[in-house]
């Protein structure tokens, strides 16, 4: 079922959004959606939740804006809906200063819920650049996510790639240390 006519991308802007796609059941849902439409089935099935739980958290994210019905038939009387993502992105307002940052939260839990044995390619790296090289990074990181999203494939099993490029916090001299 072809999604050509999502929107770009779709700014959490109010507290119901943000309270929707903060949780992590609810990150799941989305995140088997974002490839293809699927039924409360479907997506029960996916995420691993039983049916009731499954309609019971996309009716929050529908409610929110976050999906929509795309597609409806009849089975044996009875209708069945196809959800899909609102947008094919979905942009989270800045946490500010201190404020959780509800996307790598979720990412984190997603990496630690993946198996142990499978492929994957964790790496940190602390680096030294100037405003102009912090940019072009931001930038070419950026543009590497879009381009290999648009290779994806929804027969192939999923993979997620998250990075987040900041500077962080300044760290208060340790008591002791001197320079």
């Amino acid at each position: 079922m072809p999604t050509d006519d999502l929107p770009e991308t779709f700014h959490v802007t109010t507290d119901e959004q943000l309270r929707a796609v903060s949780n992590l059941t609810r990150h799941r849902i989305m995140a088997a959606l974002r490839f293809e439409p699927a039924t409360i089935t479907q997506i029960a099935e996916r995420v691993g939740l039983a049916k009731g739980s499954s309609s019971y958290h996309v009716r929050l994210l529908e409610r929110a804006g976050l999906v929509r019905v795309v597609r409806t038939r009849k089975v044996r009387g009875v209708t069945e809906r196809y959800y899909a993502m609102a947008a094919r992105a979905i942009v989270l307002p800045d946490p500010g200063a201190g404020g959780p940052d509800v996307l790598m939260r979720h990412a984190v839990a997603d990496l630690e819920a993946a198996p142990a044995d499978g492929e994957r390619h964790v790496r940190m790296a602390h680096l030294r650049l100037t405003g102009e090289q912090f940019a072009e990074l931001g930038a070419r990181l950026q543009a590497l996510a879009d381009e290999y999203r648009q290779l994806s494939d929804p027969s192939l099993p999923d993979a997620s790639l998250v990075f987040a490029l900041f500077h962080p916090a300044p760290r208060e001299q340790a008591e002791g240390d001197t320079e």
